[in-house]
């Protein structure tokens, strides 16, 4: 069954599939790009992997070791010794570092192994303050500033933006920077509303740019993952939509049957 949004299902976003999404879509980018680029390049699937920022909200608090007496009666000698009842033991929860895996794509010559493009899809940790985000952004930063080109796919409403000096504020991005137009660069921008553009994977100078139709490759996932399976679309989505694309996504779930 496919889903029942023309472009991004805003229901995937939930981060208890988002992760599963991430790594299916960028799997499906690499085997759907591997032929054109073939003999000069192939695909290679690469991986960050990092441990979660624990946030000081989450710190075990330990209350100071006391020791309480019962004040001396008329009846008990000031000698007695006072003996209090012992304590339970209380219920904590550890602030155990998260491992995070992250999945990105370089497209590398083959022979000299130069990493020529790099595709990145964002997750949650990249869009908001901490680790995920740090990291990405050094990452981002090397990249822009070297002879490498970088397609950055943007598929989350949630977080903060990557900076782009052009003021545009919408849902969903994609981001072309081949590094000889640098600091100019192509960004698509599109709602929940509307069907995933296509976009040109840029490669050495001289070589067809390959054509990346990133919504018939989601909605394959969508299908193989039987994601129809894992979402209840009566409920809203996580995060959740707002004013007239919450109304609109309403109409067209009641018009799908799934309201």
């Amino acid at each position: 069954m496919p889903s029942p949004f023309p472009g991004v299902d805003p229901y995937l976003e939930n981060p208890e599939l988002w992760a599963e999404v991430h790594h299916r879509l960028i799997t499906a980018i690499a085997i759907a790009i591997a032929p054109s680029v073939r003999p000069k390049y192939r695909v290679a699937i690469e991986k960050r992997i990092y441990l979660s920022d624990v946030k000081d909200s989450d710190l075990v608090m330990i209350p100071d070791v006391a020791v309480f007496s019962k004040p001396s009666s008329a009846n008990q000698s000031q000698s007695t010794a006072t003996l209090t009842s012992p304590r339970e033991p209380i219920t904590v929860t550890l602030p155990i570092p998260e491992e995070t895996r992250e999945g990105y794509l370089e497209i590398r010559e083959v022979g000299t192994g130069e990493v020529i493009t790099v595709i990145e899809i964002l997750s949650p940790k990249n869009k908001r303050a901490g680790v995920g985000r740090n990291l990405y952004e050094s990452k981002r930063q090397q990249v822009l500033t070297s002879a490498t080109h970088l397609v950055e796919i943007d598929l989350l409403r949630g977080g903060k933006p990557m900076p782009v000096r052009s003021g545009i504020d919408t849902d969903y991005r994609i981001l072309v920077s081949r590094s000889v137009r640098r600091p100019a660069a192509h960004l698509y921008a599109f709602t929940v509303r509307e069907e995933i553009p296509p976009f040109p994977l840029p490669l050495q100078s001289g070589d067809a740019e390959v054509q990346v139709e990133l919504q018939a490759l989601l909605s394959e996932v969508y299908d193989q993952a039987g994601f129809d399976l894992a979402v209840d679309y009566t409920q809203p989505a996580i995060p959740p939509l707002k004013g007239e694309d919450a109304v609109w996504a309403d109409a067209l779930l009641r018009e799908k049957g799934l309201r």
